[in-house]
């Protein structure tokens, strides 16, 4: 093993894991609103389309302050600029528990959302600055991991904190908001304490090892100029991964915030909180296996396009799946794909973003890309909610999303460039 070599495994075990820390946390902050809907909209007279709403306005106010977060970050540095999203967003995660009707649960989750604007693009520039391109598909691989295991502990954990109905006066899915928010808080202090801006502050990395990051890292980043920016933004290559992204997330989101639901339907309709939890976490188990291997493969034969599109495909798949499949194991099975699939797929796609972009056009156009994203999960919980109102039933909307990952396969192979993907 190289001296590099072993700088790059201090840096897995010392910056990607406790990236991977906080994401478990800025994830269940995100997800807990779909657990908390089993008994929250009920007492707080949420339909399905004003529940759609709920999350739409997270995503919005996400959305709008996604590139001035990350041109922040770029400005005053990671640990900073983490640490403070990290303390906000857990202050206002954890006072969605004092939502009193329609009207301040959408206050609640705006503040959430721009609390939390620009903390996933963030960390994906923040390991650019760590790990060459050759690193990059296994580093997003463990950071997002995050996002099953949420689901899959997450969901457990939340089936159980929801039987705290009553306890102190309040209902369990106020809880459920109190107790998975306040650990963010606390973790945003630790971050502007344990994480450096860059590999040239670690002292925790030998001299040798600082320089000869820095330098491979540098090697992979030729200069641009400010005008040539600006045209990276607009291309058409930056264009279709935008779109692409768009449709990958808009499965994501719906995932995250349905599957719960869709599984209680599932199940028929009765089953209670724990139970809910414990098979809404099988996929997301499955898929925490899967991520890792996959990546892996990825970076072991430089490989990114077909890595993206066939775990695309195969969420396509698991949606038909889920709407066609007449046994309620099959339409389960679809879930898993779904899962697997859209993970998979999202670990490599933010490899391609650094093949397109020159460093200087980075923070705008890896933050412009996940913006584009979260664009798609503002809307798919409302378009899912409106259609769910108007058929009686998930299928539609899931069929749509189906349809989406499709173009998204489309979008992707055309927008990512050959000469570096």
């Amino acid at each position: 093993m190289t001296n590099l070599d072993a700088a790059y495994r201090k840096v897995f075990r010392r910056v990607v894991s406790f990236l991977f820390l906080l994401y478990i946390c800025a994830y269940l902050d995100r997800i807990n609103i779909g657990f908390a809907a089993l008994s929250m909209n009920r007492e707080l007279g949420l339909s399905p389309t004003a529940f759609g709403l709920a999350n739409t306005i997270f995503y919005v106010g996400y959305m709008l302050f996604e590139v001035p977060s990350n041109l922040m970050l770029a400005r005053v540095g990671a640990r900073t600029w983490l640490a403070r999203i990290m303390v906000t967003w857990g202050i206002a995660s954890t006072a969605t528990a004092f939502a009193g009707g329609a009207t301040s649960l959408y206050v609640m989750r705006l503040l959430v959302g721009i609390a939390e604007a620009g903390f996933v693009p963030g960390v994906l520039l923040y390991l650019t600055y760590w790990l060459p391109r050759s690193h990059q598909a296994r580093a997003n691989a463990l950071f997002m991991v995050a996002q099953p295991l949420s689901i899959a502990c997450g969901s457990i954990l939340s089936g159980y904190i929801m039987q705290m109905n009553g306890v102190l006066g309040l209902a369990g899915w106020r809880w459920l908001f109190i107790i998975e928010g306040v650990p963010s808080i606390v973790l945003g202090v630790v971050t502007f304490f344990y994480l450096q801006d860059g590999p040239r502050h670690a002292l925790w990395l030998s001299e040798g090892e600082r320089e000869s990051i820095a330098a491979v890292v540098a090697s992979e980043s030729p200069g641009t100029s400010g005008a040539r920016v600006w045209s990276e933004l607009a291309s058409r290559r930056v264009v279709l991964l935008c779109v692409s992204y768009f449709g990958l997330v808009s499965t994501l989101n719906t995932n995250a915030t349905w599957v719960p639901q869709i599984v209680r339907e599932i199940l028929g309709g009765q089953a209670d909180f724990v139970r809910v939890g414990v098979w809404t976490a099988i996929p997301a188990i499955i898929t925490m296996v899967a991520m890792p291997l996959w990546s892996a493969r990825s970076d072991r034969r430089g490989e990114r396009l077909w890595h993206v599109s066939i775990p695309m495909g195969l969420a396509a798949a698991g949606w038909v799946l889920v709407v066609m499949a007449a046994s309620p194991l099959m339409r389960f099975t679809g879930l898993t794909l779904v899962s697997v699939g859209a993970f998979c797929g999202m670990a490599i796609f933010w490899t391609l973003p650094s093949a397109v972009l020159s460093p200087a056009a980075r923070p705008a156009g890896i933050a412009l890309i996940s913006t584009a994203g979260i664009l798609g999960s503002a809307m798919s919980p409302s378009i899912i909610g409106m259609l769910r109102d108007a058929t009686g039933n998930f299928s539609s909307g899931l069929l749509y999303m189906a349809v989406l990952l499709v173009v998204s396969i489309a979008c992707v192979r055309a927008g990512s460039a050959r000469r570096r993907a």
